[in-house]
């Protein structure tokens, strides 16, 4: 009893200090299902994933080390970003990595604002909010980017793959993303975009509204996994959101 006492005691301290600093320990059970992404990748026969906002390819890096076996193909248009995706990619022959580019509604060429910690980085202004709260968000310069339609780059990958995910994590530009992309939405049988319950990047749709246009769209939610939790309150910012089609 004394030890259990101890034990309760030593763990109430570490939360506190870590939340001093803006940190809390979640269970390993609570904060991670790979298993269930693992099975609805497979129930789904899933082959080909669309990594549009790849950044230097993390999202494929733990796709892969849960045993994926099909191909990713990469997206991003910082250039930084992008030159890390394609010396990554000389080590995976499944992973590919597209021009650079931003994708969204229509064709042309476009700004996109760079983050001082390359993640928060979009075509979108950020928030003051945003910025209260990661101040390493800020904006520190600006790239000149060509501007392109998914449905013109994806059709031909598409042809070859017999069940497609589209993953979409650009922060606060996956409307725009979507609107460019109609013919792609017909084709892939999944769909996995971040979406914000807060506004953290200026004119960017919010949960509500994005999740009733995906719906309208033939597809049905999955699962929900925070993406970013306010440290001092524990509410969620951001989310990413699994759907896949009607059966």
């Amino acid at each position: 009893m004394a030890s259990n006492r101890l034990w309760k005691n030593t763990k109430l301290l570490i939360h506190l200090a870590l939340a001093r600093f803006g940190y809390r320990l979640i269970p390993i059970a609570q904060s991670s299902d790979d298993d269930g992404l693992r099975a609805l990748l497979e129930e789904h026969g899933i082959d080909l994933i669309l990594d549009v906002g790849a950044n230097t390819g993390q999202f494929a890096s733990h796709i892969f080390e849960l045993g994926f076996a099909g191909r990713i193909v990469s997206f991003e248009p910082q250039s930084a970003a992008h030159d890390a995706l394609l010396a990554k990619s000389q080590a995976n022959p499944r992973c590919e990595v597209a021009p650079r580019c931003c994708l969204g509604e229509r064709k042309g060429e476009t700004e996109i604002h760079l983050s001082r910690n390359s993640i928060s980085s979009s075509i979108l202004p950020i928030s003051d909010a945003h910025t209260a709260i990661s101040p390493e968000a800020d904006y520190v310069g600006v790239e000149r980017v060509p501007l392109r339609r998914l449905d013109s780059l994806a059709r031909d990958l598409l042809a070859a793959s017999r069940a497609a995910l589209l993953k979409v994590d650009v922060q606060g530009y996956e409307r725009e993303v979507l609107e460019g992309a109609p013919e792609t939405l017909e084709r892939v049988c999944g769909l996995q975009v971040e979406m914000s319950l807060r506004a953290v990047y200026e004119g960017q749709m919010l949960f509500i509204p994005m999740l009733n246009w995906i719906e309208s769209l033939g597809f049905q939610p999955f699962r929900f996994t925070p993406a970013w939790i306010e440290p001092a309150t524990g509410r969620w910012l951001q989310v990413d959101g699994l759907f896949f089609r009607d059966s």
